[in-house]
């Protein structure tokens, strides 16, 4: 028997979900169609490759090594049908975005519009990530391109620079805070409230450390994932946050206090897989920025 990509794919599924049964849900497949096709596999290459013996089922040792191949293969073979779908002039392809979430508020916006004026035959997938899982994606190529913030990058990873962003206290307009005149200590914080993004977020990191640098200890009272949750929950009630200043500006409900010593400024970066193939939509996508930022 031939082996053919529906047995691969099966088989990935049966090992990521540990269940023949959640498998084939998930490939909208009847559990015996799955197990026939597991069954001719492991008949093919004349050696057993799950393990069905207990609750869960998991790969056998000569099992695991050959999925270790197998999913190299598919990405392979994925990598290829987006290069043949990735026509020269662009009337058709897609590119897989990351972001990291601030940029989901004030960025992303303008430049799907100015993207998809130009070539809306691309389709564009965009995710929400932190900077690490970014530069995982990209390393795993599950991702084109990524914007996150210049640093230390994982080894594979190449960053240009796009534009400088400060970040900045934020409170809602009616926060006592949101008519201060005069810049406010950093150390004044204590006396407030804060709901700040979860750890493991770029900007969480580096509020952090700078009010630890300054002697600030503000009651932290909130923590969400969510930019979209952490911006409603400021206009609804005294907690302060620290944001983007360009995220208070696209919100008429909240209002950027300055800080002394102010928060750092960060640059904005484009990251890619080093050795990785530059689709067009990719190309395409990275001008577009190299033109709004002036960057040549």
């Amino acid at each position: 028997m031939a082996l053919e990509l529906r047995h691969l794919r099966s088989l990935l599924a049966i090992a990521e979900h540990g269940s023949f049964t959640r498998a084939a849900e998930a490939l909208h497949l009847s559990q015996p169609a799955l197990s026939q096709q597991i069954r001719q596999l492991e008949r093919a290459l004349g050696t057993r490759l799950l393990d069905r013996s207990g609750r869960t089922v998991r790969p056998t040792d000569t099992g695991a090594e050959y999925l270790r191949h197998a999913r190299t293969a598919l990405k392979e073979l994925d990598a290829g049908a987006r290069a043949v779908g990735d026509v020269q002039d662009l009337t058709q392809g897609s590119l897989r975005l990351a972001v990291t979430p601030t940029f989901t508020t004030y960025l992303v916006g303008p430049l799907v519009r100015h993207f998809h004026d130009r070539w809306p035959g691309v389709a564009l997938e965009i995710r929400e990530l932190t900077q690490e899982a970014m530069e995982a994606g990209l390393l795993a190529d599950e991702l084109d391109l990524g914007i996150a913030f210049h640093g230390d990058h994982l080894p594979g990873i190449t960053g240009d620079p796009l534009f400088a962003e400060r970040l900045g206290l934020v409170v809602g307009t009616g926060h006592p805070l949101s008519a201060r005149p005069r810049p406010l200590p950093v150390r004044a914080l204590d006396g407030h409230r804060l709901a700040l993004f979860t750890g493991g977020f770029a900007t969480r990191a580096q509020i952090d450390d700078h009010f630890v640098s300054h002697g600030a200890r503000p009651p932290l009272t909130v923590e969400i994932n969510s930019i979209v949750g952490l911006i409603d929950i400021v206009q609804r009630t005294t907690l302060v946050t620290v944001l983007p200043d360009r995220v208070a500006r696209e919100y008429p409900g909240l209002r950027t206090v300055p800080l002394t010593p102010a928060l750092p400024t960060r640059t904005a970066t484009l990251l890619r897989r080093t050795a990785a193939h530059e689709t067009n939509a990719a190309r395409a996508f990275s001008g577009l920025l190299r033109e709004r930022y002036r960057i040549p």
